[in-house]
């Protein structure tokens, strides 16, 4: 059923406007409207409306997703998950969890990254050696719902040969996903990019990267942030790498979308204030994070959003995902 709201302000497309309701359809697509039908009700609301936030890099399985949700994140990227365990958390719409969007296990080489790590669960990984295991492993992933396709490149162990990872890559295009890929030490980005991947999964952190290969990814390639797992909010020489990377690569004109990489470590399940304060580090305007990481639903904002830059992060940790437990005054 169409439902309408408003609150004091709405943020949508780049600009903060008043006077504008939103109509709410059935799964969750909003449109900004500047008249209600004069039979419909209006649920009124102080603060500010904007569409739903989305974290662009989590790992389901070691998180508490309706924690994810009660932080404010509407929508999250599952990048690497026991393909089953994932596909029936994603199909668990009634249990007030974030919409989920997944990319089913890692495609790695046999033996790789991250087999060798405690934290990935069996099923979470899959090892492929040549072109038809790439596509095979394509056509599980996409028959089990995934709309992504996670691929490691990682120095520490085995990894996949050019050749397996373009034909990851290539069966994944013909069924119209995107790949992500972890590229982790010298070297695997221009893989990555040899390959013809879409997205990185981490802003590059290991070595600062060549100003040519930084402005061909910016030309083809988005990154995700996840610039908070290098020190926590504690700057490092990772953290340091990682964000005048991410610099250069917005001053070719790439984009970034922003994630976490929640599961990592001492990261906040929700929205994460640290995250966004590298992000304009990096450059970022809050009208630039806000594109980098809104989606589909909708977030209120009970106190209003604050554009300014010293209070924009803190603000907006105190999102939340509109829902039928937010109780509006009447209009």
């Amino acid at each position: 059923m169409t439902s309408y709201v408003q609150a004091a302000t709405l943020w949508w497309d780049g600009r903060l406007r008043t006077g504008v309701a939103l109509r709410l359809d059935p799964g969750g697509a909003a449109t900004p409207v500047t008249e209600v039908p004069a039979a419909e009700p209006v649920r009124t609301l102080p603060g500010t409306l904007l569409p739903g936030l989305v974290d662009a890099h989590v790992h389901a399985g070691l998180v508490d997703l309706a924690m994810v949700r009660a932080g404010g994140i509407a929508g999250v990227w599952d990048l690497g998950s026991d393909p089953a365990e994932i596909a029936a958390l994603a199909a668990a719409k009634d249990r007030g969890l974030p919409r989920i969007t997944y990319a089913g296990p890692f495609l790695i080489a046999p033996g790789g990254y991250p087999s060798d790590r405690a934290w990935a669960p069996p099923g979470s990984w899959r090892e492929i050696d040549s072109a038809a295991q790439a596509t095979e492993a394509v056509d599980e992933a996409f028959a089990g719902g995934a709309t992504l396709i996670k691929v490691t490149a990682h120095t520490g162990g085995p990894q996949l040969r050019l050749f397996t990872m373009t034909a990851v890559v290539e069966a994944a295009h013909d069924r119209g996903l995107a790949v992500v890929v972890h590229a982790e030490g010298p070297g695997t980005v221009a893989v990555a990019y040899e390959a013809g991947a879409d997205v990185l999964a981490h802003t590059p952190w290991t070595e600062p990267l060549d100003r040519a290969l930084v402005q061909a990814c910016a030309e083809r390639m988005r990154w995700i942030s996840t610039l908070d797992i290098h020190g926590w909010g504690e700057r490092t020489p990772e953290s340091a790498t990682a964000v005048a990377n991410l610099r250069r690569f917005l001053e070719y004109g790439g984009q970034v979308r922003y994630g976490t990489d929640l599961g990592n470590g001492p990261l906040i399940p929700g929205v994460n204030p640290r995250e966004i304060r590298a992000l304009q580090q990096a450059g970022l305007t809050p009208n630039d994070i806000l594109h980098s990481m809104t989606g589909p639903d909708v977030t209120w904002i009970p106190a209003g959003l604050d554009l300014d830059p010293a209070r924009f992060a803190d603000v907006l940790a105190t999102a939340r995902v509109l829902d039928d437990t937010v109780r509006p005054r009447p209009a």
